[in-house]
């Protein structure tokens, strides 16, 4: 079972001597975190299932040429992200703990590292908030109610993401350096209708027909021209940067 989550861990504690009202105001708050959604797709509008221009055709070529090609296994990959309260109220708010395991694509592993390339998406649609074994994980000591995980996700689908209108997180992975089991490669994502490009680190461990690639990076939202979502001037706010860890396994063809 993919253990992503172990790459990174933080906790959070609430004082205890904090005065009911105040706790009382972080539920009004909670509410207004979870009012105001974006319309949904028009009627009769299809939710696209794979991103225009994916490259399936390369990576078939690659394999009709007997190129080592591989595929992504959703059933057992995870991708997670820990997002981060911040601001002067951030005691009222939660870290939550946001995960898919709808991620696909294709990974080509030649001999020559220097053509390794990977090609991938994440559904966006299908994003989960706040599972208690990832929270667990993470070290969160605080619960978010049912209503604090179903505004949570619904915020962040429909005013962060904008996921009906970009349901795809987008992922090419080129230009492997280093030595295995640790390559460094450029990846460009393309999220929000943004590409960003980084140097991301991952561990490669292969053997017989797999392929595992785990590591762990940080984003800005901003870079992707997201507005991180703050009320009250900033004292209750999410923050900017958000951390990210992978455990994807591939099979060949």
């Amino acid at each position: 079972m993919p253990t992503a989550t172990t790459k990174f861990q933080r906790t959070t504690t609430r004082d205890p001597s904090v005065p009911s009202a105040w706790r009382t105001l972080a539920l009004l708050l909670a509410g207004v975190f979870s009012a105001c959604t974006t319309p949904p797709l028009e009627p009769g509008a299809v939710r696209p299932t794979v991103p225009a221009e994916f490259p399936h055709a390369h990576y078939r070529a690659a394999h009709a040429r007997g190129q080592p090609v591989l595929r992504l296994d959703p059933e057992r990959s995870l991708v997670v992200v820990h997002v981060y309260r911040g601001g002067r109220l951030a005691l009222f708010g939660h870290d939550h703990v946001v995960a898919s395991r709808d991620i696909h694509g294709y990974v080509l592993f030649p001999p020559d590292l220097t053509d390794a390339r990977a090609d991938l998406y994440v559904v966006l649609n299908t994003l989960s908030v706040d599972e208690a074994g990832l929270r667990a994980q993470a070290g969160f000591e605080t619960t978010p109610t049912a209503d604090d995980i179903a505004g949570t996700r619904r915020n962040m689908l429909d005013k962060t993401l904008v996921a009906h209108h970009f349901p795809f997180a987008v992922i090419q992975l080129r230009n492997a350096a280093g030595d295995l089991p640790v390559l460094r490669l450029q990846a460009n994502i393309e999220l929000h209708g943004r590409i960003h490009r980084q140097e991301v680190p991952v561990t490669i461990d292969t053997g017989g027909d797999e392929l595992r690639a785990q590591g762990h990076f940080a984003l800005l939202q901003t870079d992707f021209g997201i507005t991180p979502l703050s009320i009250l001037g900033g004292a209750l706010q999410v923050q900017d940067r958000v951390e990210i860890a992978f455990d994807l396994i591939a099979r060949r063809f």
